[in-house]
């Protein structure tokens, strides 16, 4: 028998009391009217790029002061008053923390990783879902989380160009888990029983064949499917950083004379690196030759496909058997949402062979046709499509190829700008909105390759921690490089003038 030590009713009504404090609908309405205005003012300021973009302290002194307010709260007396009023000033307190002590993806000079500021809007849908807690699994636990995830799916896998009805799709959380998921589909379908009885009697090790600049996600997936990251073999590039079909037929046709199965081919749509998105309709051709999976991570490019401009760029997506698209990039909705997509409708069970009786209700079998916690590996999930529904039931989707072709375009006259300066060298020429390049003012020319690269990465250092900037390392050949990712379509030519010059300045006090 479990012991306990039961509450006297006075300390338990005190402990309901406290609670229900907690959960007053007055503390919310005050404490949300000040954190919006707090909000709206933050926005404005950081628009406007005053103040730091990257506001860098140590971390073992910014661990300290986030623990500080937990510690004051923890101590007899720290905890708030539980009056409304009292509630609002600590949130008001604690938002300000948040909101100066973080990066400022809004600001227009930051020009970092491939995580867009979202539309503020968009946030709002989220908080909805959030405050109210509309998980997802089953259809019953969230119906509507459930009904806007699958339309969109069914609206952006139309967008790829797949045939209506004849598609799936689901939301997770980040393109990592997503690439997961679709190639453990693609391995289950390439191998038959292999979630119940491993990967035994195979004719040869299986393989993945990558572009070779993928995203690290595709070696950690191969890894973790029991693949083995020996057997992720890259396929060379052509010199514009894609994925080579004619090279990749060679090395399908090689593996085969092998006997050794090919589990997927996986292209890019953009490449993480350089932004490179692969001839899709000719690897597509050579992928249906030997009837191997096509999956394209188009996580950051499938975005494309909203814009008569720039949709050439994924011509032939939709002839992928599987797609991962994040609308946490492009598509400009907080973090995390990331779309899965099957070409083919009878594969959006593939992945796994559960049997969950106490979630799933086989007296309404049909229902099951809308329950996540099937296709996914999360059981319990956030509503993440809330904000790209809310964003498109406001805008529709003007708003999301105008984000897209500001941003191309403003990468393509960052690259220019950087060809014309004598004291920067791009890298490549961009495809997208992702630049990578390097400053080398005269006094560095005479340096080795090698201690350039270091020189970038030091500069770099120097940018983001004085706050002016937020930029991004890289390397190419081995050498260091930086890299730009003009994901606000708010930055402009102003803004990037200013980048340079703030290298420039950095490159002399580095120097002396």
């Amino acid at each position: 028998m479990i012991e306990h030590l039961p509450l006297d009713q006075t300390s338990l009504n005190s402990a309901r009391q406290r609670v229900t404090q907690a959960l007053d609908p007055a503390a919310l309405r005050e404490a949300g009217m000040r954190v919006m205005e707090l909000l709206a003012d933050h926005f404005a300021r950081v628009q406007r790029s005053e103040g730091n973009v990257l506001n860098w302290s140590d971390p073992k002194a910014c661990i300290a002061d986030a623990r500080s307010y937990v510690d004051r709260a923890s101590e007899p007396g720290g905890a708030v008053d539980a009056t409304p009023d009292a509630i609002a000033a600590r949130i008001a307190e604690l938002t300000q923390q948040i909101l100066s002590r973080g990066q400022t993806l809004h600001d227009p000079r930051y020009v970092g990783h491939q995580v867009p500021p979202p539309m503020p809007l968009a946030g709002l849908f989220d908080a909805i879902g959030s405050i109210t807690n509309q998980v997802m699994a089953i259809y019953e636990m969230g119906p509507w989380a459930s009904a806007v995830e699958e339309a969109m799916v069914r609206t952006l896998g139309e967008r790829i160009g797949y045939v209506k009805d004849t598609f799936a799709g689901f939301i997770t959380s980040g393109g990592s888990l997503a690439n997961l998921t679709a190639l453990l589909t693609a391995r289950n379908v390439a191998i038959k029983g292999v979630w119940r009885e491993g990967m035994h009697g195979t004719k040869g090790p299986p393989v993945v064949v990558t572009h070779a600049e993928a995203h690290y996600c595709v070696a950690r997936a191969v890894g973790m499917l029991g693949i083995g990251t020996s057997n992720l073999l890259k396929c060379g590039l052509d010199a514009q950083h894609r994925m080579d079909p004619v090279a990749l037929d060679e090395l399908l046709t090689q593996l085969n004379r092998e006997g050794r199965p090919v589990i997927a081919v996986v292209a890019a749509a953009c490449s993480t690196k350089y932004g490179a998105f692969d001839p899709l309709n000719e690897i597509a051709d050579v992928c249906a030759r030997h009837r191997v999976w096509l999956h394209v991570d188009a996580a950051h490019g499938g975005a494309a496909c909203m814009s008569v401009t720039h949709r050439h760029l994924v011509e032939g997506l939709h002839r992928a058997d599987s797609v991962v698209w994040d609308a946490h990039k492009m598509l400009h909705v907080p973090a995390l949402c990331t779309f899965v997509f099957y070409r083919n409708r009878e594969h959006r069970f593939a992945a796994f062979e559960q049997d969950a009786p106490y979630l799933f209700d086989s007296s309404a079998p049909g229902i099951a046709e809308f329950d996540s916690g099937l296709k996914t590996v999360e059981c319990t999930k956030r509503a993440e499509a809330f904000g790209l529904w809310g964003l498109w039931s406001l805008f529709g989707p003007r708003l999301f190829a105008d984000i897209v072709d500001v941003t191309f375009a403003t990468g393509r006259r960052f690259f220019q700008m950087l060809r014309d300066a004598e004291d920067f060298v791009p890298l490549h020429e961009p495809q997208c909105n992702i630049v990578v390049f390097r400053h080398v003012p005269r006094a560095w020319e005479s340096l080795s390759p090698q201690r350039v690269g270091e020189l970038q990465l030091a500069l770099r250092r120097r940018v983001i921690e004085s706050g002016r900037y937020y930029l991004v390392p890289s390397k190419v050949d081995g050498i260091g490089a930086l890299r730009a990712v003009i994901t606000n379509p708010l930055t402009d030519e102003e803004h990037l003038e200013g980048l340079m010059e703030t290298l420039r300045k950095e490159a002399v006090n580095l120097s002396s």
